[in-house]
């Protein structure tokens, strides 16, 4: 698991590390018997051991700590600072990532062929993982994105087609498909010790072939509930004007006529044109 590492400041190294320079090249420049040489060559090799210590930690950013392949810990302080010259040291960034998956062609849950595509999210939260428990985190993280994105569009139907009461499609799924792909690349990438903090759909349609049938498809329902909406109108409508008429007795018509009145106002309010009147100068009976 991840380790937090508490490293000291490395100002007071790097000063060290300037004294054991000058000092060498003083050495250097004032003799050149074996002393001074063998004096100034030990200060040059003492500078460049602090040195290996010094590391400088952007924010964000952290350092995996290992000594000689056993793991120590995560420096995640920011700044200039020392740590043991021998340890191994592995840069890791800890910032947010944005990954936008390729269009994948797969077969929803009814069968249908749709291309599907996802924007992802994610960060290192345990460098631990991320650093020894797969071979490339980034890698795993592409691979696994994938196979989470093809598996939540084989678990849905991408539309609701004849019945509206099927439950959760893509199409209409919204945030709850978008929190059930957040929940499976979570947990498909806690291994690697991946946060994902945001997944979302960013591009769903049938597949080229079936794109132009499943257009004709729904806009033939579309035709068919506007329908049924005039329909029901109309008839409320022809309703309420016979129930108006017989109620303040403005004309006695008999059960022939009623039809009649009923299936020219059907043919009146359901037509898709404007219809053409026609005024009768004579009785209702010519």
């Amino acid at each position: 698991m991840d380790k937090p590492f508490k490293p000291v400041s490395g100002y007071l190294a790097l000063i060290g590390v300037i004294v054991f320079v000058v000092a060498a090249v003083v050495l250097f420049i004032s003799g050149k018997t074996v002393p001074f040489i063998l004096s100034g060559s030990l200060l040059m090799l003492a500078a460049m051991f602090l040195m290996a210590g010094l590391i400088v930690v952007p924010p964000n950013h952290s350092r995996v700590l290992t000594f000689f392949g056993k793991y120590v810990g995560t420096v995640r302080d920011n700044g200039l600072l020392f740590v043991n010259p021998l340890y191994a040291k592995q840069k890791l960034s800890l910032r947010s990532t944005n990954l936008e998956s390729s269009r994948l062609k797969v077969n929803d849950k009814m069968g249908n062929p749709i291309e599907i595509a996802a924007v992802i999210v994610w960060r290192v939260a345990d460098t631990y993982k991320a650093s020894f428990e797969v071979e490339d985190y980034d890698q795993y993280v592409k691979v696994q994105s994938e196979a989470a994105v093809r598996h939540l569009a084989t678990s849905f139907a991408y539309d609701h087609m004849d019945d509206d009461h099927s439950g959760i499609t893509l199409r209409s799924g919204g945030d709850t498909v978008n929190e059930l792909l957040e929940k499976e690349l979570n947990e498909r990438l806690a291994p690697a010790g991946i946060e994902v903090t945001e997944a979302r759909i960013s591009h769903l349609a049938y597949a080229p072939e079936i794109a132009g049938a499943m257009l004709q498809r729904q806009q033939a329902t579309a035709i068919v509930a506007a329908r049924i909406k005039i329909v029901e109108g109309a008839v409320g409508m022809v309703e309420l004007a016979l129930e108006q008429l017989s109620k303040k007795e403005i004309v006695q018509l008999d059960e022939e006529k009623k039809a009649a009145m009923v299936s020219n106002l059907m043919v009146v309010l359901c037509g898709e044109k404007a219809a053409t009147p026609i005024l009768n100068t004579g009785t209702l009976y010519q």
